[in-house]
């Protein structure tokens, strides 16, 4: 019997971060950056107006107040945009929008409520100095500059810069491809009638979601039946477009569950007992030419439980993510239970505090009811240790906080 730790060490042996890839921006998002990316230009690439105004020369408005303005001739307007050059000579102004480039000779922006907003010429009712309301040319990012550093991950605030500098590509860690199978002859899709006998697929649906939700690809296949040549064909098919397959399911004893004797010759897996509640048998190993393969129990909690502890942080590796494991928080629980004997148990919970009154953990129904309900209702997996049997009302866990 291995132990938590054993295996998860095993999954992330077995996985490394993708190799960088060149990407267009809508597809970096959410990726980590795989090198630093510097500016080719200066933002702004020229001296432009803050405000809506008229563009002057400060010397020209000194002097200026309510009740005696400067006048100065209005020459031009520019908008935002303009690609018209132009420059103002003493005693004028130019009408500027927002955004615009400043002409030639004007060294500030007076907004417009300091004007009485004049056409040909305009009332000045305040001094301007040097620099007011510009934006100098590389005055947010000076050419060469690195604005998004490698191991950073890309969101729309990254996306706006990288943009905004006029780049429409970026060298990322792609986000993996993850293959979803669910195993049984027992299983039938969501919308279908139920018959006696017959399972839902929630595996299948529950592991596509939280694939998705750690930033990977998801590929979910129907159900496919305890059928070794099915079996054997889907996982064949599934490796040109996998970068790590999930199945969940056929991994007990019993005549049906076909997993073990299907995977034996398409590559290298490793089947265990895991010393862990819920969960007891786990396989990990490789299929094809290398294609990770990850096998998780059938019981849908089960197997969420072990999609947090072992695929999750191996999925946020293959992404280069700096932190690969869920937050952690102490909170006293508010019930007591055995726990099994030599292994790790992962109780649903729901936390509920604060950093300053403490944390409470509310054990949701008996540890040992795995029902679908109340791990619904849960935010978070309670932690009793290997060498802990008897848990007791107010005890301390550790509980990693899935919300």
């Amino acid at each position: 019997m291995r132990t938590v730790s054993q295996h998860l060490a095993e999954c992330l042996k077995l996985v490394a971060p993708l190799p960088p890839l060149e990407v267009m921006l809508p597809d970096a998002t959410g990726c980590v950056v795989a090198e630093d990316v510097r500016s080719p230009i200066n933002l702004p690439v020229a001296d432009l107006a803050g405000c809506d105004g008229y563009a002057v020369a400060a010397r020209d408005t000194v002097g200026a107040a309510t009740d005696s303005p400067v006048v100065l001739s209005v020459i031009d307007e520019i908008r935002a945009g303009s690609m018209d050059a132009t420059a103002i000579v003493p005693g004028t102004a130019v009408r500027i929008a927002s955004g615009a480039p400043l002409p030639s000779g004007a060294d500030a922006v007076l907004a417009l409520e300091h004007t009485n907003m004049g056409v040909e010429t305009v009332d000045i009712y305040s001094e301007a100095f040097a620099g007011m309301n510009v934006r100098a040319c590389g005055q947010d990012v000076a050419a060469g500059d690195i604005i998004v550093h490698e191991g950073e991950r890309v969101g729309a605030r990254q996306i706006a810069l990288v943009a905004g500098v006029g780049r429409n590509r970026l060298s990322v860690h792609p986000h993996p491809r993850v293959v979803v199978v669910s195993i049984g002859d027992e299983l039938v899709e969501p919308g279908q009638p139920a018959t006696p006998g017959a399972v839902y697929d929630a595996n299948g649906h529950a592991l596509a979601a939280a694939v998705a939700d750690a930033g990977a690809m998801t590929f979910r296949v129907a159900a496919v039946p305890d059928e070794h040549r099915r079996l054997r064909e889907t996982i064949e098919d599934q490796l040109v477009r996998a970068d790590l397959i999930i199945t969940t399911g056929g991994l007990s004893y019993s005549a049906g569950d076909t997993v073990k004797e299907v995977l034996a010759p398409l590559g290298t897996i490793r089947f265990d007992e895991i010393a862990m509640f819920p969960g007891k048998q786990m396989g990990v190993g490789t299929v094809g030419e290398g294609t990770p393969i990850f096998c998780l129990p059938g019981d849908p909690v089960a197997a969420q439980v072990a999609y947090e502890m072992f695929v999750r942080p191996a999925l946020r590796h293959m992404g280069a993510w700096n932190e690969l494991y869920r937050t952690t928080i102490e909170a006293k629980v508010d019930k007591a239970w055995q726990s099994p004997v030599g292994k790790r148990e992962f109780v649903r919970v729901r936390v509920t505090g604060s950093p300053r009154e403490g944390y409470r953990a509310e054990v949701i129904d008996n540890p040992q009811n795995l029902h679908l309900s109340t791990l619904a209702r849960a935010n978070a997996l309670a932690v009793v240790p290997e060498n802990v049997t008897q848990v007791n009302v107010g005890d301390k866990l550790f509980c990693l906080a899935l919300d």
